[in-house]
């Protein structure tokens, strides 16, 4: 059995069946600079409060799973140097070499699963990168979500991505993809793109009810709810096409390949859009967590 780490919140919420969302921690180590990650990791959380649930952001600290962090964790956390980025291959390894990592989509699934957290906020999941045909680049998150019963509230994929591979091969994988309020599958960034969704639901009472019934039948693995960025923060589809081609364009001439590309891609799109990216990055992970919240408060009604 591995030891658990709750922070007090955490176990108290646990104990009265109160309502708990997932919150992974990369965007803590990877996403931004200290202490604007610090703000941010905290107004999330606060976001799940104010909505009606209890946020359990997941890390990895001296080989211990820690659902949920005490204040003086995340500020620690935040301010450590090579704290690793954990996925499903190397977070038991991590975890048994008493190392520090922070949780991808895939690791914080996992973690949410251990824990019996069903509902998880993220920014955007990774998926098929733009040459996955002859790099065979595609994330872990889409093969957890296809075994991991949890319910993963994004913006869609990260626009930087093949969107069209991705959406199939969460189809091919039989994972839910319901778009939030509208038909389209957002691309992150933007509220909309070409491609329409498998689903649609207007309510965190439906996804609830679909993630209830999904659990009923026994079916492997969760759903992906698409919510788009709200349009007062989006940055149009249009205008980003040409900044995100010249950055995988620059990505290629660098021979920048495998965990290094997400990253340069999205430094890029940071200094081309005058940092509007970063600004609505932050506010579409705010508009995910109180969707989840939301559907968090849904399931625990339903139980």
């Amino acid at each position: 059995m591995i030891d658990i780490q709750y922070s007090a919140e955490v176990r108290t919420a646990k104990d009265a069946g109160q309502p708990i969302v997932a919150l992974e921690s990369t965007i803590i180590t990877h996403g931004m600079p200290y202490p604007q990650n610090i703000e941010v990791a905290a107004q999330v959380q606060q976001d799940v409060r104010d909505a009606g649930a209890v946020p359990a952001t997941m890390a990895v600290i001296k080989g211990k799973l820690h659902v949920g962090l005490e204040d003086d964790q995340l500020k620690a956390l935040g301010q450590a140097q090579g704290v690793a980025k954990i996925s499903r291959a190397d977070m038991a390894a991590c975890m048994s070499t008493s190392g520090t990592g922070a949780t991808t989509v895939a690791a914080t699934m996992i973690a949410a699963r251990y824990a019996g957290i069903e509902v998880f906020a993220t920014g955007g999941i990774g998926g098929v990168h733009q040459g996955a045909e002859t790099s065979f680049d595609i994330s872990a998150d889409l093969h957890e979500l296809a075994q991991t019963p949890v319910t993963v509230v994004a913006a869609g994929a990260k626009a930087i991505l093949d969107l069209a591979k991705t959406l199939e091969v969460l189809e091919t994988l039989g994972v839910p993809v319901i778009a939030h309020g509208q038909d389209e599958f957002p691309a992150f960034w933007s509220a909309k793109s070409p491609y329409p969704a498998p689903l649609r639901m207007d309510s965190a009472e439906d996804i609830a009810k679909a993630h209830a019934t999904r659990r009923a039948l026994g079916l492997p693995g969760g759903q992906l709810v698409a919510n788009p960025i709200p349009d007062a923060d989006q940055i149009p589809a249009e205008e980003l096409a040409p900044i995100i081609a010249a950055a995988q364009s620059d990505a290629d001439t660098h021979r920048i390949t495998g965990k290094g590309v997400t990253p340069y891609l999205l430094q890029r799109i940071y200094e081309q859009t005058g940092g509007r990216s970063l600004t609505a990055n932050i506010a579409l992970v705010r508009n995910n967590a109180r969707l989840a919240a939301g559907i968090a408060i849904a399931l625990t009604k339903s139980a």
